[in-house]
């Protein structure tokens, strides 16, 4: 009979008792392997530019020197609201007066927004009804009633951020060049000579909506895109207002619209600082709600330069939603 030897080589015998040894303390109930950490977290704060994590107090002390704040939400999604009332809480303890200006109300509702935040005249009930709340956005109040009822306690101004339902729709349907004729838009101050050749703006800005409105059109997709440039140009007019308006060591105005409208600084910001004072100072921060096992989108925001900050919070009761404006 004859026996077989069998040799191992230096390499793999090392290899083998080193895991023997590893294995060993745990060899009643098998090797266990340690699951990876997870890139990314809830509630970090991500500076785009370096990748770093930073506390809030760093972003807050960055905040400290600009005139204007970008956040840039998911829509319906109550940790979004709630990261931006912190951040004007954070200008109050420093003794600030921020001012807020918010997507969700459209300019024909100034006068409730002024009415109910400034002097209390209002109910809650007269305030929707005047701010045209149904008519504007129409999703249920309570999702932003914490940064309306913010402004409202420290009395901070609140400005509406979208042109009248009725401009955009007209937009929409008849295209910029035909509504643009109409009188209500020279009763209202629109920009007159908005223009639609913005190559960096359509490569933004298609992808968003396609995303959020699957299925339509060549023509459908052109008269959204439209009006979405409409809508733009009619914020930045809002913010560039305010900023001619206030007197040096105000502010800072906090803008509050969806990510789609301050992505990559361009759709709003960008008109903004064409049209805004020389020494404009502004930054951008992405709110992202963040899904573990979609982490790759977080990382591709950070490579790609969405925002100066990325803010991760936790998902809203809807779930993951498509990067809409």
């Amino acid at each position: 009979m004859h026996l077989v030897s069998l040799t191992v080589p230096f390499w793999l015998g090392r290899s083998i008792l080193l895991w023997g040894a590893l294995c060993l303390p745990l060899i009643q109930g098998g090797c266990v392997s340690t699951p990876p950490v997870p890139q990314f977290q809830v509630g970090q704060i991500i500076e785009v530019k370096t990748g770093k994590r930073i506390p809030f107090h760093a972003l807050t002390s960055r905040l400290n020197s600009v005139d204007v704040v970008y956040i840039g939400e998911e829509h319906y999604t109550p940790s979004h609201v709630e990261a931006a009332v912190q951040i004007l809480d954070s200008f109050v303890a420093a003794g600030r007066k921020p001012a807020l200006a918010m997507e969700m109300f459209s300019w024909d509702g100034q006068p409730a927004l002024n009415q109910y935040t400034q002097h209390g005249a209002l109910t809650q009930e007269q305030f929707l009804k005047e701010s045209h709340w149904e008519q504007s956005w129409g999703s249920d109040y309570k999702n932003y009633e914490p940064l309306v009822d913010f402004a409202k306690e420290h009395t901070l101004a609140l400005y509406a951020l979208n042109p009248p339902r009725p401009l955009v729709r007209m937009v929409a349907k008849q295209g910029l060049q035909t509504a643009m004729r109409d009188p209500m838009m020279e009763k209202w101050g629109v920009k007159k000579d908005i223009s639609l050749d913005d190559a960096e703006y359509k490569k933004v800005i298609f992808k968003p909506i396609e995303l959020c409105h699957p299925g339509m059109t060549k023509k459908m997709y052109e008269g959204y895109y439209q009006a979405s440039i409409f809508r733009d140009e009619g914020m930045a007019k809002v913010i560039t207002g305010y900023l001619t308006r206030t007197r040096q060591g105000q502010g800072p105005l906090v803008s509050y619209t969806g990510g789609g409208h301050v992505q990559y600084g361009v759709p709003v910001p960008k008109r903004v600082r064409r049209d805004g004072p020389s020494s404009l100072q502004d930054v951008s921060i992405y709110l992202i709600s963040l899904d573990p096992t979609r982490e790759a989108e977080v990382q591709e925001a950070i490579d790609e330069g969405i925002a100066d900050y990325i803010w991760l919070r936790n998902m809203g009761p809807g779930g993951p939603q498509p990067k809409c404006g």
